[in-house]
């Protein structure tokens, strides 16, 4: 009989070890929250300067490796730890080039302060002498950069600038002395700016490198906003384990007061600093500055509050006087990551504006004229990715043709358009600094990642990923299918979607649906790329749940990119308004199917999805059972200024529009079970969003339930935190559809 048994197991386990190659594996969620199923990519690609060639860390941050972009091989190794003189450390976080490619700054003991800003102990490395020595004994830096000649380095410690003469055995000296926590910062943005403008150094040298210009933020009438923090694990606080502390920093938010802003130069041979003349608004933005290649010219850009006003001035930074070269503006808003698209050339510059109703490349002179408009149509372009000098070339990345996808393109001197990319779906292009070749990063719905190296001319030289690992793996698993759909809305508007039918899908079963969305303006979920979803992963929580026997859907309402301006601009004052309606029409359209079952019905999202998920249940004959919000607005009077003014201008211009844009006033008509989740330490979305609505829900006696994170800020992360998040998701959304 035992004999018997064990040849009985044996059968079973050799069957389903047979089944498993059959792809009869059924998905865990241990799987999915690990990240067993995320794509090989390849991390840290930088070009270096003036050349064919790339470098990247390995694996194990013990070495920068050059490679070649004409064949994607590895050329020799230009750091190591092990064997870089006076190397005191183990490991490293990430490095810099200085402009003639012959030093790095490399940096070390990284401390991340917010979602782009962080304090490193950074070194300098010059590549010949295999020399290594520490950028600064005074303690740790922010945003070290090489002046353009590579003979100094500027940076940023305690909100003061410093400046290290590499000429002069590294003599340091500090450029401002007012820097104040909280109150006064010098050559780095507040929160606010870092958050919402998208950068996290405001430091530039001059062409000839004998100038700095930084921008000063005065933050002392910015009111302050506190969190408390705890002992915890992950991430922990020792000081904090028998009494809680606090920490508090500047939030300015929808209607108050903003820093100040100021641009200065400081001459660096007579040490003198000037305030740079910008006629900006009291309570105006300064996005970015930067140094042309023109000797002494500063580029200064500025928004009005309300944002729809962008204005490029030149100030000469040693006279201190400016010119107002270009402006660009919108009835609505003009979007801030134009901003990153304008590069400067001896004689021209690139722009991106809407004001032909769809983003477009333009060339300027030097002078701020128009030379020509480089695209044209009803598509966008998405990056500039650079200008060849010598034959009048223009590379970019546009959505040409299909909304959800993307594609590389050239544009020669005579106007012939080239797509460089041969695979449909996502395509993003680094290119070596000649412009000669470029890495392309491609995926789709249906296909992960792979990557290649090309020439300009579009001919693939090399595959150097080709995900042909994961592609097995999940050969091994009974996979839930993807697809793209289309309806069209009561109103009339033809909205994009994709679809996770379940596993072993039947068009005779009655399936319960849960909806993914963002819904913010601007925001793209439905694309064609592997990584969909709230985790980014392409085999994610969403696949996991289509296994479990959900149908899963997405579709990008009205206020979403990729469709132009006026489809993206039309939430503008309303927030959430059109938002929810089209969530609603989405599971309105979705019950005309005969596979789905319209008694169970959910939704979720994150962020401005999480806000959407209350909006949308709280609509008027809402159709939702059960809802997760994470880290969700429920007031864009809780948010910051910049973004929420952007879209809803401030709370006493548009009161009407805050009122009917709040969670708030649509509390009586939230149906169906709702989840609320949040990180108490969220430094974005304030967990005060959640308790204020929370304690509403209370006394209006509306019943719901809450996951709350302590120490933990939007993203919601570490140790087991992300498998504990998505288990609680799973068994609500089984319990409750």
């Amino acid at each position: 009989m035992k004999r018997l048994n064990l040849l009985f197991i044996c059968l079973i386990l050799s069957f389903s070890s047979l089944m498993a190659q059959n792809g009869v594996k059924e998905l865990q969620l241990e799987e999915i929250s690990s990240g067993y199923f995320k794509p090989e990519t390849i991390q840290g690609i930088v070009p270096m300067p003036n050349s064919d060639f790339y470098t990247q860390m390995n694996k194990e941050r013990t070495q920068i490796i050059k490679y070649s972009f004409q064949t994607g091989e590895a050329v020799e190794v230009l750091f190591d730890v092990n064997t870089a003189r006076d190397c005191t450390f183990k490991q490293f976080d990430s490095y810099s080039f200085s402009p003639d490619g012959t030093k790095m700054l490399i940096a070390t003991e990284t401390v991340p302060i917010y979602r782009r800003s962080y304090k490193a102990v950074h070194y300098l490395f010059t590549i010949k002498r295999n020399l290594i020595e520490p950028l600064s004994d005074g303690g740790p830096q922010q945003v070290p950069v090489f002046s353009p000649d590579s003979y100094q380095v500027a940076f940023v410690r305690d909100n003061n600038i410093f400046l290290v003469k590499l000429l002069y055995n590294n003599s340091e000296s500090q450029v401002t002395q007012d820097g104040e926590p909280n109150k006064i910062i010098n050559g780095i943005p507040d929160w606010v700016y870092e958050e919402e403008f998208g950068f996290n150094s405001a430091i530039t040298f001059s062409s000839d490198s004998e100038l700095l210009a930084f921008i000063k933020f005065d933050e002392s009438a910015v009111k302050s906003y506190s969190f408390p923090l705890y002992g915890g694990q992950f991430p922990q606080h020792k000081a904090y384990n028998l009494y809680p502390g606090t920490y508090t920093y500047k939030y300015p938010k929808a209607g108050e007061a903003n820093a100040k802003v100021s641009v200065h130069s400081f001459d660096i041979k007579s040490r003198v600093t000037r305030e740079i003349k910008v006629p900006i608004d009291e309570d105006g933005y300064i996005p970015r500055i930067r140094f042309t290649p023109q000797t002494d010219q500063l580029a200064i850009f500025t928004l009005n509050r309300h944002q729809n006003k962008l204005d490029l001035y030149i100030a000469n930074a040693r006279s201190t006087v400016s010119k107002l070269i270009l402006r660009d503006e919108s009835p609505q808003y003009i979007k801030p990551e134009v901003i990153d698209q304008i590069v400067f050339y001896p004689n021209n510059f690139s722009f991106l504006s809407e004001k032909d109703g769809y983003q477009h490349l333009y060339w300027y002179n030097s002078k701020g004229t128009l030379v020509k408009q480089v695209t044209q149509g009803q598509f966008e372009v998405k990056n500039f990715l650079g200008w060849d000098a010598n034959s009048n070339t223009f590379y970019y990345e546009s959505n040409e043709g299909n909304p959800l996808q993307t594609a590389i393109y050239k544009i020669d001197a005579k106007n012939r358009k080239t797509v460089l990319t041969e695979n449909k779906g996502t395509n993003k292009a680094i290119f070596s600094t000649t412009l000669s070749y470029f890495i392309n990063n491609h995926s789709s719905l249906k296909e992960p990642t792979s990557i290649t190296l090309n020439d300009n001319r579009g001919r693939t030289i090399k595959t150097l990923v080709d995900n042909n690992e994961l592609k097995l793996k999940l050969a091994q698993y009974n996979l839930p299918t993807k697809e793209f759909f289309s309806f069209t809305t009561r109103q009339g508007t033809e909205l994009n979607g994709w679809m996770i039918k379940p596993t072993n899908f039947s068009t005779n079963k009655k399936y319960p649906v849960i909806q993914f969305q963002y819904s913010g303006p601007g925001s793209q979920e439905v694309v064609d790329r592997w990584a969909v979803g709230g985790d980014r992963q392409g085999i994610g929580w969403e696949s996991y749940m289509a296994s479990q026997g959900f149908l899963i859907v997405c579709v990008d309402g009205r206020g979403t990119g990729g469709r132009g301006a006026d489809f993206e601009k039309c939430t503008y004052l309303n927030l959430g308004v059109k938002e929810a309606e089209d969530q609603v029409a989405t599971a309105n359209y979705l019950n005309t199917l005969p596979y789905v079952d319209s008694n169970r019905i959910g939704i979720w999202g994150w962020s401005y999805g999480g806000y959407m998920t209350i909006m949308s249940m709280s609509a008027l004959n809402s159709p939702f059972k059960a809802g997760v919000a994470v880290a969700p607005v429920t007031d864009w009077k809780y948010y910051d200024t910049i973004y929420g003014e952007r879209f809803m201008r401030t709370p006493q211009e548009n009161f009407e529009g805050y009122a009917t844009s709040s969670t708030f006033s649509r509390i009586e008509n939230l149906q169906g079970e709702l989840l609320l989740v949040h990180g108490m330490a969220d430094d974005n979305v304030h967990f005060q969003n959640t308790i204020e609505y929370s304690e509403s829900l209370i006394q209006a006696n509306k019943s719901f339930k809450m996951q709350v994170y302590p120490n933990r800020n939007h993203g919601i992360y570490g140790g087991n935190t992300r498998h504990h998040l998505f288990t609680q998701l799973t068994n609500f959304f089984k319990k409750n559809l």
